[in-house]
């Protein structure tokens, strides 16, 4: 049989489903398992989303939508930003995708090149890399401060001549740091000067502590060279609805377009109207949501820091990121095997020796949680 794909076989699967994966079959072997590895709020979705999907289904909304998306959720998208983000969108500048990772992947191969260089701040997500190698460039990693993860000076020496894009990650996952005004004046500069492209995931804007979340599109002379990349995932409990967007100048958008056009055709029609009812309904579930993490995270962070480890801000989302100053993997699987814990080794997010714990659960698996960390 003929060889099958250099490309992909180059590509590491993503670690926090691996380890969710594991511990599925731990737990289906009848082990009492605590995951804490996977990004996933526990909520349901709220009732009116799921009413305004079922009412879809009901009056026929089953067949093929426009490829950008439905144009009421692209519009409503588009006055979302407008209202929100702190910069102006207009309907034709939105494009509803796959979830948002779909969005970031669609990017990628819609701006970057073979010869092009792609610039990830880490600790970073685990698929930023993959995709921008499916997109055919190449890679250069540049580490944030490990006290504050905020950008500095230093970012500038990781410019290089091949270097098209900075992606930028506010809240973010794996550290929970929130990116200050600072830092993405500093990243416009660096990237108005070279003239970069900014991919800025914003998937946990909703899920801030005390500080403000603040677009990098929002600022001079970044409209026009960001992809805004959000969807509804965690802010209102929709991940398995795979319903994410982006926004971007409307050439970028029409690139993207045609990738979507060629693979996904465009989201599940249906979905598109739960969506729309997550916009233009009541925020009261997503504050509720909001408020329960933030309860979590005033929990979990002082706990990990009496037990003696360091942590990442956690300003943002819904992740503490701990130093275990050693082998992540190693401690990783020790966790699993003899605490039956499932975490993310931070060597997934480009930073070894930290480890991920969720704390989208609820507040008894935590406080178990925290007694068998102690208990190892």
């Amino acid at each position: 049989m003929r060889s099958l794909s250099e490309k992909i076989a180059g590509i590491a699967p993503s670690a926090t489903i691996e380890i969710s994966n594991a511990a599925k079959r731990m737990a289906a072997e009848g082990i009492d398992v605590i995951s804490l590895s996977i990004g996933e709020p526990d909520f349901d979705t709220p009732e009116h989303i799921k009413e305004a999907c079922i009412d879809a289904l009901r009056r026929g909304e089953t067949h093929y939508a426009p490829s950008t998306g439905i144009p009421e959720l692209t519009a409503a998208i588009a006055r979302k930003i407008s209202a929100e983000n702190g910069f102006s969108a207009s309907q034709d500048e939105v494009l509803v995708t796959c979830g948002a990772k779909d969005a970031i992947h669609q990017a990628m191969e819609a701006v970057l090149n073979p010869e092009d260089e792609v610039l990830i701040l880490d600790p970073s997500w685990v698929s930023y890399e993959p995709c921008a190698r499916l997109a055919g460039a190449s890679v250069r990693h540049h580490a944030l401060d490990s006290v504050a993860f905020q950008v500095d000076d230093t970012l500038l020496e990781a410019v290089g001549p091949r270097t098209k894009m900075i992606v930028v990650n506010s809240p973010s996952n794996p550290s929970g740091a929130v990116l200050d005004a600072d830092s993405l004046r500093l990243v416009a500069d660096i990237c108005s000067d070279h003239d970069l492209y900014a991919l800025s995931d914003e998937i946990y804007e909703k899920l801030v502590y005390g500080k403000e979340h603040i677009s990098l599109a929002s600022l001079p002379g970044m409209t026009e060279r960001t992809i805004t990349v959000n969807g509804f995932s965690k802010a209102y409990a929709m991940t398995g609805w795979r319903i994410g967007y982006a926004v971007a100048p409307r050439p970028i958008i029409r690139q993207m377009e045609k990738v979507q056009q060629h693979t996904v055709s465009h989201p599940t029609t249906f979905a598109m109207y739960g969506a729309l009812a997550a916009l233009q309904g009541s925020q009261d579930c997503v504050e509720t949501m909001r408020r329960e993490f933030e309860r979590r995270r005033d929990y979990i962070v002082p706990a990990l820091q009496d037990i003696g480890y360091t942590t990442a801000p956690a300003d943002g989302a819904f992740y503490a990121y701990i130093n275990v100053g050693g082998d992540d993997m190693a401690v990783a699987r020790s966790w699993l095997q003899d605490a039956h814990l499932a975490v993310t080794p931070g060597t997934a997010f480009g930073t070894p020796g930290w480890i991920r714990l969720s704390y989208a659960t609820s507040m008894e698996n935590l406080k178990e949680a925290v007694a068998r960390i102690v208990r190892i």
